[in-house]
């Protein structure tokens, strides 16, 4: 383990005094799956941060488990706002302060509502990005929602079969 990796979100976590571990990967990926795969976990396990925007242009970030899909209109409704839709990934570093594939929850660069799906909070860890994309952090979902004071909803599209 390479115990000199730091990042803003590994001191703000240590400085919270929240346990969590370092799931480093040898190589940069572009997909759920390959990224759970080269960190040794399940994708469900990763919270995937979708940054939506209404027609009034706010912005709220969604967080869903890594193997499911958002559904903006979920969302929505939870916030009690117009049309969402997803910000284009060109966008996401100046409003979030994180690159595509790096986007957390937490320390983000501008205030804006967190949205979490309830899926989540039932795992027993989740992962979040490290805001590198060759590492990312473990944690109890109950210290994320602690930290982000998320609103909790069923925000994951539904499976038509």
């Amino acid at each position: 383990m390479k115990n000199n990796f730091t990042t803003p979100l590994t001191s703000f976590l240590q400085q919270q005094g929240v346990a969590f571990e370092i799931l480093h990967q040898e190589y940069e990926t572009v997909s759920i799956q390959d990224t759970a795969s080269a960190r040794g976990i399940s994708p469900q396990q990763m919270v995937k941060s979708i940054l939506l925007r209404d027609m009034s242009e706010r912005y709220a970030l969604a967080c869903i488990p890594g193997d499911q899909s958002v559904d903006p209109k979920k969302v929505r409704s939870l916030l009690n706002w117009r049309r969402m839709t997803c910000v284009q990934l060109d966008q996401l570093e100046s409003i979030t302060g994180y690159k595509a594939g790096t986007v957390t929850p937490l320390l983000l660069k501008r205030a804006m509502p967190i949205v979490i799906d309830t899926r989540l909070s039932e795992l027993d860890r989740v992962t979040i990005s490290s805001g590198d994309r060759l590492a990312g952090l473990a944690l109890a979902p109950s210290d994320l929602l602690k930290l982000c004071q998320p609103t909790m909803g069923d925000i994951c599209r539904s499976l038509h079969l």
